[in-house]
């Protein structure tokens, strides 16, 4: 690049003088522009090609509290993640309303690629089926990473409740509307839609008490203050093991690998249901697409980290991975197909 300088006193050439104006004004108009911009706040700016992420801990919001489903599934990930970025991952526990107060706060979130929430189907599709004033958007406020994992809803009771098939709790609840309870972790959860869906399916009336969160609804499940339940797989399979609840159905087509003696709600003659959870990754909208796509990858690598399938399916889950365009037309799909279901079947969030 040159700059044209005029001659000094009719000079053919240009004088020294004018040579070292024109430098300087070359030099103003590289280095202002750069100056412009690494003034401006980081967020503004975006990465840098090759800069360096992540150079700090990341944060994991899951917004129920500890040894619920959501909290084991985000913990396993958390754990090996390590390995993968070389950088600690922080569980954020932030429970409440159903998940409302955490993916709230995982929403106002710096969007820098340091802020992960795990979004499962009742925070990212049930709730706003539900409940159209949500103080979040998923396809607004959120960018979509990965999904992470899918699992069945696990049917239980306690084991003094003379239930032991599907049949034998519907029968049971129609004889005697809204005696019997059902537990969930929340109004607008993945555990009380479910329940909500099913009681619908099967045209019949049960109590619903809500917790905050699984952990809380299950310790209850299991001293008989509340009849029964529809978890999710983590929290409910070692109590399951240890005979403090009793396994009832699975809601998905297919029996669960971790449950195998275990039928579906489908083949125990309930027909019309089938429900399956997941759990994913999303950030906080405006997260630098680089770094969007730098986090799928090390995702991904984390689930097929040795180890990681055998340790999910143990819990009742299936690692699952793939891009964030599918993962956010899963939720689109989902917030889709739930709403029609809610208007159907007239369900209201309490």
């Amino acid at each position: 690049m040159s700059i044209p300088t005029r001659p000094v006193h009719g000079a053919s050439g240009a004088s020294p003088c004018s040579r070292e104006g024109a430098r300087a004004v070359l030099a103003a108009a590289v280095l202002l522009p750069l100056v412009a911009a690494w003034s401006m706040p980081a967020q503004a700016r975006g990465p840098v090609a090759g800069e360096a992420f992540p150079v700090k801990p990341l944060r994991l919001v899951v917004p129920f509290p500890p040894g619920g489903g959501n909290d084991i599934v985000g913990r396993t990930i958390a754990q090996r993640l390590v390995e993968v970025i070389g950088q600690q991952v922080v569980v954020d526990n932030r429970p409440g309303a159903g998940g409302t107060v955490g993916v709230s706060i995982a929403a106002q979130a710096a969007p820098d690629g340091y802020t992960l929430l795990l979004g499962s189907v009742g925070m990212l599709a049930h709730n706003p089926a539900l409940k159209p004033d949500l103080p979040y958007s998923p396809l607004r406020d959120f960018t979509p990473v990965t999904l992470l994992v899918t699992s069945p809803m696990l049917l239980a009771v306690n084991p003094a409740l003379p239930v032991k098939s599907v049949g034998e709790l519907v029968a049971l609840a129609r004889s005697s509307p809204g005696k019997y309870s059902y537990a969930s972790a929340g109004s607008g959860s993945s555990l009380h839609m479910t329940a909500e869906l099913f009681l619908r399916t099967a045209g019949v009336e049960m109590l619903h008490v809500p917790y905050k969160g699984a952990n809380p609804a299950l310790v209850d499940l299991m001293s008989g203050r509340v009849d029964a339940i529809f978890s999710t797989m983590p929290p409910a399979i070692p109590q399951v093991k240890a005979g403090r609840i009793r396994a009832v159905a699975v809601t998905t087509r297919a029996r669960s690998a971790a449950l195998p003696d275990v039928p579906t709600v489908l083949e125990s003659g309930l027909r019309g249901f089938e429900v399956s959870n997941w759990q994913g990754i999303v950030v906080p909208a405006r997260t630098p697409a680089a770094r969007v796509r730098r986090l799928n990858r090390d995702l991904l690598a984390t689930l097929a980290l040795p180890g990681m399938a055998e340790a999910l399916l143990a819990q009742g889950s299936e690692a699952a991975g793939g891009t964030p365009e599918a993962f956010g037309a899963l939720i689109r799909g989902e917030i889709e197909t739930y709403t029609r279901l809610v208007k159907a079947a007239g369900i209201r969030a309490e």
